[in-house]
């Protein structure tokens, strides 16, 4: 164990987004006491706890909100939850990520120019609902294009984007099953890349570490997607872990290994990383 290796992929960790969002938090925290978000600011635990202990405290429905003072999180909302935000009178601090506000963006334009909207994606993720909703709730979330083969088979004019934090690979697999299931039926395809380029380079990153690695652990939110894309992509390379904490790493997975890598989800606290990487050093 003295001459364990322990090498961090060259990207990890808090992503800028999420760093915008908790700055924006903890100011208005200071600023009013206690603010409440509309559902957790990111899918990670321990960032969760963190800032509910500095007064931000997440709320699951609207109906729940009991301040004047709503967060929206950084995977941002729809038209209609901020019309109806607004019309209670309540107010507003968007810390929607910007690479999400793009890919609304992106959608509300392609529904706007008359291209029925498909989201590469899982429909039931907050970032997936929000998107939905501006496309004026005409869009459709699939993550097979054959399941979309009854619901588009008439459509003549098809916009495709995808969720942020899904991977270059899978989008791409997606959007060529798509062109041989639908395109012969399909006047024209429009395919725009809403992928945040960050969450790539992150993969990238983990993969080349996985490559030189006898063990990987990936340290992040177990209900992150970003999270788990880390490990389904390291996983075919190596023998890899998932941990919230640095206290749920079981010594057994060390024997024998002398190179062990780390990755970490774009939500994961710099604390809980740092905890990692200690609590390895320290074997």
């Amino acid at each position: 164990m003295r001459n364990m290796k322990i090498e961090k992929a060259r990207k990890l960790g808090l992503c800028f987004g999420v760093r915008r969002a908790i700055r924006l938090l903890k100011e208005a925290a200071n600023r009013y006491g206690e603010i409440e978000t509309l559902g957790p600011l990111a899918h990670n635990r321990l960032l969760v706890e963190a800032l509910a202990n500095l007064g931000v405290k997440p709320v699951n429905h609207l109906d729940q909100t009991q301040g004047r003072i709503l967060a929206i999180t950084t995977h941002g909302t729809s038209p209609a939850v901020l019309s109806e935000i607004r019309a209670r009178h309540i107010g507003i601090i968007d810390t929607t990520c910007p690479i999400v506000g793009k890919a609304q963006n992106c959608a509300k334009e392609l529904a706007e120019a008359g291209f029925d909207v498909i989201i590469f994606g899982e429909a039931e993720h907050s970032e997936v609902k929000g998107l939905i909703g501006w496309t004026g709730d005409k869009g459709i979330a699939a993550l097979d294009a054959k399941e979309l083969c009854g619901s588009k088979k008439s459509a003549p004019r098809l916009g495709v984007i995808s969720q942020t934090t899904q991977t270059r690979s899978a989008f791409i697999r997606f959007a060529r099953q798509l062109m041989s299931t639908l395109g012969p039926k399909t006047e024209e395809i429009r395919l725009v890349n809403t992928l945040c380029q960050v969450t790539q380079q992150q993969q990238e990153a983990a993969v080349a570490v996985a490559r030189r690695s006898q063990l990987m652990i990936v340290i992040g939110g177990r209900n992150s997607a970003n999270v788990r894309h880390l490990v389904e992509m390291c996983s075919p390379l190596v023998e890899t872990h998932l941990v919230e904490r640095a206290d749920e790493v079981d010594n057994s997975w060390l024997a024998g290994k002398h190179h062990i890598g780390i990755a970490a989800g774009a939500s994961t606290p710099d604390e809980a990383l740092d905890e990692l990487t200690a609590k390895l050093s320290s074997l």
